[in-house]
């Protein structure tokens, strides 16, 4: 992986447009922005591109979306260049392709890295924006598009004693280039999302011991990954454009299909044989070629949670151990299900134990350990694997202030407020397809449908002479109200990321858009075939304050 030297762009004058973050959102918005003659910039706090996919190095990170659903649709060439290995590939891989995409595309050299933004000021009267990194070092862009992603910034509880660990401290999503050796150490991970279901076996072998502490059991079903064959590889690449088009129109964004019938339509035998067939598919078609009733109807819900309790007392030999895992107070669906591969397997080790947090809760972080109410014990490596301030976390960190000094972290204080899930109100030419309020989904195919829309909007103000594009109040309200009206259509608790309550002081609101993809391309199409009727055009001069 190369390093950029950052140029001096104070001397390059305004750019037209000013991407923040090189991740699979940002790569795409920097390629359209040039490919329509705007000019543009990218600015990555990291040393590389990939985003999640270049921070997230732990031991056996990979996708779980299908490799080919969740890279670029745009280009036919590049679809019959790259080959993935896997169904859901790993991390290295997913890095190796972002980095050949950008070379591909002769985009690195608009990239400067190592450039972590600071703050995003709006000037009234330039009718631009001025963009400072952390170096100090200024950028002037008529647009800015925050790229920064949902996942982007790292959640570390506050636990007493953190800073007085002397060991080594990783969380998954700052983990370290240089391999972390776990060989004959006494490890401790904290969190068992989607991260840590993946880590924890990974590392089970080499490690002297791994005690894993448990907040909340998830309900986990296998990842059922696989390498791709030829035959499949050869269909895959024979067909591209109705690959392309069902991943640009699907809901999930996936090329699975929904099982069209209630699961009350089938025998209760015929139901277990279809759990069975579900276990045994991959990621996330467990959700999606699920009964379309599944997450809604108590009845199959509650008997597909139990088969997958049946599963994991069948595979974890200590009953104690098997009960932790199993969840309690929610079905399948009620939170993100994490999907694994030997998971519940690496709990037979005599050298892995899991401890269940509400019960034996951790009370600080020592200089050589962890103490519990139970006691203390020691530790060579604590393992982070506590998830992120998702939706909102980054946004609000890049030092946003809009017309007349509105800050974007104050403004959402209660809850982000958008349109579609795009802009806000008070931020002219700003945008951040990819963060809340989008979809939900497979990222890359929503967050690609908001890239697009935001390209169709400025191209639509530099052919009529526009400098300023800034949404209303109304449509913004409208939007917002839309979403949090309609979250009975999610299956999600209020507990969970996607609500902000994993987050000390955050708002427990919406960040998802439960109407889904459907609903956000009905009204993107709209907007763009009525002549952007939510926004406001105007030169600089012509401006309100």
């Amino acid at each position: 992986m190369s390093e950029t030297t950052k140029t001096g762009p104070a001397d390059q004058g305004l750019v037209d447009v000013l991407v923040i973050g090189a991740g699979v959102t940002g790569i795409y918005q920097l390629y359209r922005a040039q490919e329509e003659g705007f000019s543009a910039k990218l600015l990555e706090a990291g040393s590389g591109v990939g985003g999640t996919w270049y921070w997230n190095r732990y031991p056996q990170a990979r996708f779980d979306s299908e490799s080919y659903t969740y890279g670029y649709l745009f280009s036919k060439e590049l679809w019959e260049e790259w080959e993935w290995s896997e169904h859901f590939a790993g991390q290295p891989e997913i890095e190796r392709y972002f980095n050949y995409v950008v070379d591909r595309f002769d985009l690195r050299r608009l990239i400067d890295f190592g450039a972590k933004v600071s703050s995003v000021v709006w000037d009234e009267t330039a009718a631009a924006w001025t963009v400072t990194t952390e170096a100090g070092t200024e950028y002037r862009a008529r647009h800015v598009v925050a790229a920064t992603g949902i996942l982007s910034v790292p959640f570390v509880p506050e636990i007493p004693g953190r800073a007085d660990f002397r060991g080594e401290q990783h969380h998954t999503g700052r983990w370290p280039k240089t391999p972390v050796d776990f060989t004959g150490k006494r490890v401790a991970q904290i969190g068992t999302g989607s991260s840590g279901v993946q880590i924890v076996p990974a590392i089970a072998d080499d490690v002297a011991h791994l005690t894993v502490y448990q907040k909340v059991a998830d309900w986990l079903t296998p990842l059922n990954n696989r390498p791709i064959t030829a035959e499949e590889q050869a269909e895959l690449k024979g067909n591209f454009e109705s690959i392309r088009d069902t991943l640009n129109t699907s809901p999930s964004g996936f090329l699975h299909q929904i099982t069209m019938r209630s699961g009350l339509e089938d025998t209760p035998e015929q139901r277990q044989e279809f759990y069975e067939q579900k276990w045994n598919s991959p990621g996330f078609t467990k959700l999606s070629e699920h009964y379309y009733d599944m997450t809604t109807n108590p009845t199959v819900n509650e008997e597909f949670c139990e088969f997958i309790a049946g599963k994991i007392r069948s595979i974890v030999k200590d009953p104690a151990t098997a009960e932790k895992l199993i969840p309690k107070g929610h079905g399948y669906g009620g939170r993100r299900p994490p999907f694994g591969t030997g998971y519940y397997e690496a709990y037979n080790k005599p050298n892995v134990e899991l401890v269940d947090i509400n019960e034996t809760p951790i009370v600080r972080i020592t200089e050589t350990g962890i103490e519990t109410s139970e006691g203390h014990q020691e530790f060579d490596i604590i393992i982070w694997a506590t998830g992120y301030d998702f939706g909102t976390g980054a946004l609000n960190r890049l030092g946003v202030r809009g017309r007349q000094g509105r800050e974007l972290k104050e403004y959402w204080a209660d809850g982000p407020s958008t349109y579609l899930g795009v802009v806000t109100a008070g931020f002219p030419n700003f945008y951040f397809p990819g963060g809340p309020h989008g979809a939900l989904g497979n990222n890359p195919r929503y967050s690609g449908d908001q890239v697009d829309y935001v390209m169709d909007l400025l191209v639509h103000a530099r052919d009529h002479g526009h400098e300023v594009v800034a949404v209303t109040d109304a449509a913004e309200q409208e939007w917002t109200d839309l979403v949090n009206g309609n979250e009975a259509q999610l299956s999600f608790l209020k507990s969970s990321y996607f609500y902000g309550a994993n987050i000390p002081g955050k708002a427990v609101k919406q960040l998802l858009n439960p109407m889904g993809r459907y609903k956000l391309q009905e009204l993107i199409h709209e907007s763009v075939e009525n002549g952007f009727p939510a926004f406001e055009f105007a030169k600089a001069a012509e401006q309100e304050a």
